[in-house]
């Protein structure tokens, strides 16, 4: 299967399955992406643009991964 086939199977699925595909398949694909270090400077921006277009406030997403181990505050080092 193409990444394009791939790509539209997905799109094609109901909401609540796109979301749960988010959630089950993320972990995973990550863990093999971030092999490459010039990855997440990539993604970063894909992220961004995703809490923008959310309307969450940033801020609100930090305090709310720090409270959650997400590594992502001011005072992490390194996650977990």
């Amino acid at each position: 299967m193409s990444t394009k086939e791939l790509h539209d199977a997905i799109m094609a699925l109901p909401l609540e399955e796109k979301q749960q595909f988010i959630i089950d398949a993320l972990p995973g694909l990550a863990k093999d992406a971030m092999q490459d270090s010039t990855f997440m400077m990539r993604l970063l921006p894909v992220f961004l643009g995703i809490v923008k277009e959310s309307g969450i406030d940033i801020q609100q997403l930090l305090q709310f991964a720090a409270l959650h181990g997400g590594g992502l505050g001011a005072d992490s080092h390194g996650g977990e």
